[in-house]
């Protein structure tokens, strides 16, 4: 199953959902459409619950993501320049949204794990964008660079929030003072990314990574898993983290998956798993409220 997007391919097989960006001419460059695509293919994955797993890669062999497509010139970040282009952004209390924020914001909500399979260079938002993924592969031959500061700019899609989180305080903030693109190597030195993996290797590998996620664990708790680590890493007490616990486990120890989880285990067989993220994911953060642009 497939769908073709203007900017990415969707694609859907055996449970995982490959999202390829798609605009290998320009190296797989970050346009508002391409945002407008991600988003709403996250929406897909979300809603279909034979996805357990979702793999985002680029085409080609020369770029994951080169960053924002600077075929604008001078005026690419300018959004009040950038007329009808400018209709893409939410523009609220006269600040135009960051697209890139926007996914990074989407890709934090999915239900679904999310792995990165950095295929060749990814830079400015094409590196920004994985910061909130769950795991990133990548290729030997991926190259990273936090440019904004060469570009006049500073960094965005929420990147730091997310960066420092991943890669400590001094990494992000060296990374993003020197603008410097730097190798695969270095990435995976510095904990950016979890492994690294000959150009021919790189979607098995995360296929079967996918494979692993997607054969052996209740989807549900998977659900619940993602929301629990991410939005802890927000908690300013671990007491939140732990009404949330309760919460999960006492839901989930009334559940048919609880139930299957320890009987296939007992049975020494593949488990098959009843209950459905789209309908059957309980509320275990009573007290939270979506934030919103203001």
């Amino acid at each position: 199953m497939g769908r073709e997007f203007e900017t990415l391919i969707y694609d859907v097989e055996d449970g995982i959902a490959t999202m390829t960006l798609n605009r290998p001419d320009r190296m797989n460059a970050f346009t508002a459409q391409m945002m407008l695509d991600m988003i709403a293919a996250f929406d897909l994955s979300d809603a279909d619950d034979d996805v357990r797993c979702v793999i985002v890669t680029g085409a080609g062999e020369r770029a994951f993501c080169a960053g924002a497509d600077l075929g604008s010139g001078g005026s690419t970040f300018d959004y009040a320049k950038r007329g009808e282009d400018a209709r893409e952004e939410a523009k609220v209390n006269d600040v135009y949204r960051d697209g890139g924020g926007r996914v990074t914001l989407r890709i934090y909500e999915s239900l679904k794990p999310v792995i990165a399979a950095v295929n060749g260079a990814a830079v400015g938002i094409g590196v920004t964008m994985q910061l909130a993924m769950d795991i990133r592969l990548a290729s030997t031959s991926a190259r990273f660079g936090f440019v904004f500061a060469r570009r006049g700019i500073t960094p965005e899609a929420a990147s730091s929030w997310f960066l420092p989180r991943l890669v400590g305080m001094q990494t992000a903030l060296e990374w993003c003072y020197t603008g410097r693109v730097f190798p695969a190597q270095e990435a995976l030195d510095r904990g950016l990314v979890r492994s690294l993996h000959a150009p021919e290797d790189l979607l098995p590998a995360a296929r079967a990574l996918a494979r692993e996620i997607a054969d052996n664990t209740a989807p549900v708790s998977i659900a619940l898993t993602r929301q629990m680590l991410w939005r802890g890493a927000g908690f300013d007490h671990p007491m939140e983290a732990h009404k949330a616990d309760s919460r999960a486990i006492q839901s989930r120890g009334q559940s048919g998956d609880a139930r299957e989880g320890v009987t296939s285990f007992l049975e020494k067989r593949a488990p098959t798993y009843p209950n459905k993220v789209s309908s059957e994911l309980p509320d275990i953060w009573p007290e939270w409220k979506p934030r919103e642009f203001s």
